[in-house]
């Protein structure tokens, strides 16, 4: 679906570059995700692929084609949701919806439906001058799939929504997913990549200096323990074991077979712990 090879990018006047020799692809129906501090080029990255900034070196193969022989057929194929959303604010809901939409060659026709799967419905004739940023965030959002893309970028898209919020957001993305669509994520919340990537990229300095699932990643630099909180004579304790070493561990068997267990857990790492371990920087 994408394929970035040896990317780079200076701002003019810079006497460095910003993207520094980037590769990766992206597979359809996968949700990759860019992570990395506020500075690291995620944003960079993000614009050059969809073409906002110009003038990379490098290759970019988007639906099988360079990036930089597309037209604006380009954009008809892909949605694009940043974290600071580009509303028109004198317009309501709906209108704003419809006014983009004039941009599509096959534009949505029900706009109550959409505003609906984000909430939006009974605001649909509120001016969005009024919105507050979350329900800007999920206008914005909605905005970026009305026209049923393929491949959809989004720069930290659960920003400023409260718990209900971002977790509709996240189940659209994962439906969207199931559909066979494909997601490039930027963001430095751990969290939700854990909980929407296939695949993650540790982005620092302009750089890639790692790339593989979480899952892997969690393996890889986990601790290989197990933590057991139980009851050792009515008095709460805990005692953690390496896992290699169970089966013949004999204070763990005894506290497995006398003692009333309260939780018993292996001690995976976090992305962030595994981001600060790899990298030296932490996700601010």
């Amino acid at each position: 679906m994408l394929s970035v090879k040896n990317l780079e990018y200076k701002y003019r006047g810079a006497k460095v570059n910003t993207l520094k020799g980037i590769d990766f692809r992206i597979h359809p129906g996968e949700i990759f995700g860019f992570l990395g501090p506020s500075g690291s080029g995620k944003t960079t990255i993000q614009r050059v692929l969809i073409g906002l900034l110009k003038g990379y070196n490098g290759s970019i193969t988007a639906f099988d084609k360079e990036r930089r022989d597309f037209g604006r057929d380009f954009y008809e194929k892909i949605g694009v949701a940043f974290d600071f959303p580009n509303l028109y604010l004198k317009l309501t809901a709906k209108e704003n919806l419809q006014l983009i939409a004039e941009y599509y060659q096959n534009p949505p026709k029900d706009f109550d439906a959409l505003l609906d799967q984000v909430g939006l419905l009974p605001d649909k004739d509120k001016k969005v001058e009024g919105f507050s940023k979350g329900m800007k965030m999920r206008l914005n959002f909605i905005r970026s799939i009305m026209h049923n893309p393929a491949l959809m970028f989004f720069d930290e898209p659960t920003s400023g929504l409260d718990p209900v919020n971002a977790k509709l957001i996240k189940d659209m993305i994962l439906t969207m997913k199931g559909e066979g669509k494909t997601v490039f994520l930027t963001t430095h919340n751990m969290t939700i990549a854990e909980q929407l990537c296939d695949r993650v990229a540790f982005l620092v300095d302009g750089q890639i200096s790692l790339c593989d699932t979480p899952y892997a990643l969690k393996l890889k630099y986990g601790r290989k323990t197990v933590k057991v909180d139980f009851l050792s004579c009515g008095t709460p304790d805990t005692s953690e074991f390496e896992l290699d070493q169970l089966s013949g561990n004999q204070q763990f068997l005894d506290i497995i077979s006398y003692s009333e267990i309260k939780s018993i857990h292996s001690q995976d790492a976090s992305l962030e712990d595994i981001f600060i371990k790899v990298t030296g920087r932490e996700l601010i």
